[in-house]
């Protein structure tokens, strides 16, 4: 049964909440998670997820966009997995008392099994070869419900001194304090990411999200034919 159906709360609200969960978390965790509150359009990304239903993060690193998901609404069941098992220990950590939201290591390169009516990647494809990001879309895509959506939130390659200052701080992040797991960046072009899910056969969208902000941010959504809703969870499309 799901959870009773009242207003949504506002953007900013569920932002506090998600990032008084890691209250108890070590110090350079919470500070992870107030950064990149403040730096990305996680508000945007996570309002476009469907009211209820299933919903899978992958790579979901301490778990602030999937925590922020299952906040927003307690009808939306929420599973965030990530290769880093340190990460998900503070994920798990942070998510008890959340009864919608539940967090799993993952094997690298692979999709839970579905099906799921939304499937979101965010600010992680850039980490890996541009042949595998198409091969983990691929099997996101075949995971779907109907009228399931994959949402795709990596940075743009344009303007270029925005690229510029997202690479240096990437380069700081993965290569010097290792933050965050990989070796090698892979920055696609929203474009082609937009193309390879049309040609899987999805309805596919692209908004820029970087509107004063100093990173390119932008949000791909591929929805998959049918009626959303249907994966055997609660609700439907927003």
């Amino acid at each position: 049964m799901s959870a009773a159906r009242g207003p949504r709360p506002s953007a900013a609200a569920v932002g506090r909440r998600a990032r008084g969960l890691f209250r108890g978390a070590p110090a350079a965790v919470r500070a992870h998670v107030a950064v990149r509150w403040a730096t990305a359009p996680l508000a945007e990304v996570v309002a476009e997820l469907p009211a209820g239903g299933r919903v899978v993060e992958i790579g979901c690193g301490h778990g602030l966009v999937s925590a922020c998901a299952a906040l927003a609404d307690p009808g939306r069941t929420v599973l965030g997995v990530d290769i880093d098992a340190e990460k998900i220990r503070h994920a798990r950590e942070a998510a008890r008392g959340v009864p919608n939201l539940e967090f799993d290591v993952a094997v690298s390169g692979a999709v839970p099994a579905g099906p799921w009516d939304a499937v979101a990647f965010v600010d992680v494809l850039y980490l890996l070869p541009e042949s595998e990001q198409r091969r983990l879309l691929t099997e996101a895509v075949e995971q779907l419900a109907p009228g399931g959506l994959v949402v795709v939130k990596e940075m743009g390659t344009e303007p270029a001194w925005k690229v510029r200052w997202n690479t240096a701080q990437e380069t700081l992040a993965v290569k010097v304090l290792r933050i965050t797991a990989g070796s090698e960046f892979d920055f696609v072009p929203p474009a082609t990411v937009a193309g390879w899910l049309r040609g899987l056969g999805l309805a596919v969208a692209t908004r820029r999200l970087d509107r004063g902000r100093p990173h390119p941010h932008v949000l791909v959504l591929g929805r998959a034919a049918g009626s959303p809703g249907t994966s055997g969870g609660p609700g439907g499309a927003p």
